[in-house]
């Protein structure tokens, strides 16, 4: 029975896996994420409200029906997987029921959207990148943050009296110096110390090109890296899968092949014994 029972754990398996069932899911997490967009448009929801009601109804089921495959394909080792968990978080999260008392989980099924991300290869190789920037962006962040707190800090000493309403106190100096970093409307904010300061030009100028075009610039060449060593990774388990086959084909080939030469051995055994034993025939007949 437990052969059985396992045989159809593989088949389930096998069905889950294939590339057709994986395009069907994807399509439905695209037909969900379109129903949502339609409930958060109220004319939309109002006039289709019973069809969209059903059809909600029936893409919940479909992962419902999905992710109970894999759990009976995978057993306990769908346990081991984020992206498993993640799955199964956001189907339990779109079967909360609709009362009002529910309305803030309700309000997560939104994330339903984002079984995309571990529903696509290739977004979760993004995602896994990501991922893995996070101790240097980490690092990053922290140098951004010294650097914008001494800059903070130099422009309250500096500035607080030609223009306290942006640099009177260290918030204020910090909200001004967060905006400069973003490049919004930072012109402005510095015209009104520059008028008093001309040099204060050059001060904000330099502070742009170290926190902006640097250190902002580093956060992307920590992600393009990641990228980089995860499709290296990528291509390293692929040729790795390669070589493993190309190495069970070598051997399977020199067993068959040894097979053959043990068969072809025993074949000529029992031809050599089959003429001697003809030989003696023909003697006895001879004597006789």
């Amino acid at each position: 029975m437990g052969d059985g029972q396992e045989g159809r754990r593989r088949r389930v398996q096998h069905l889950v896996e294939r590339r057709e069932f994986q395009a069907f899911i994807i399509l439905v997490i695209v037909v969900n994420a379109a129903l949502i967009g339609v409930e958060a448009t109220p004319a939309l929801a109002t006039n289709h409200a019973e069809v969209l009601r059903w059809a909600t109804f029936g893409t919940v089921m479909i992962f419902v029906v999905e992710v109970s495959l894999r759990l009976y394909a995978y057993g306990p080792q769908f346990f081991r997987s984020p992206w498993n968990l993640f799955d199964l978080a956001v189907v339990l999260i779109s079967a909360v029921p609709g009362g009002s008392g529910y309305s803030l989980l309700r309000i997560f099924r939104v994330f339903r959207v984002l079984r995309l991300l571990s529903t696509v290869r290739s977004m979760r190789r993004v995602v896994g990148a990501l991922v893995a920037t996070i101790p240097g962006m980490a690092s990053i962040g922290a140098l951004l943050g010294i650097v914008m707190y001494i800059s903070a800090v130099l422009s309250t000493e500096l500035f607080g009296e030609a223009d306290p309403e942006h640099f009177g106190s260290l918030g204020p100096s910090f909200r001004s110096i967060f905006q400069i970093t973003t490049g919004d409307d930072w012109a402005n904010v510095v015209a009104g110390v520059a008028s008093d300061n001309p040099w204060a030009w050059a001060f904000f100028a330099a502070y742009l090109i170290v926190a902006t075009y640097i250190v902002l610039n580093l956060f992307v060449a920590v992600a393009v890296e990641a990228l980089d060593r995860q499709s290296d990774d990528s291509i390293d388990g692929v040729v790795e899968t390669v070589d493993e086959v190309e190495t069970a084909v070598d051997e399977s080939t020199r067993t068959v092949l040894a097979e053959l030469a043990h068969i072809r051995t025993r074949l000529d055994e029992l031809a050599s014994v089959r003429s001697h034993d003809s030989k003696c025939s023909v003697h006895y007949s001879v004597v006789e």
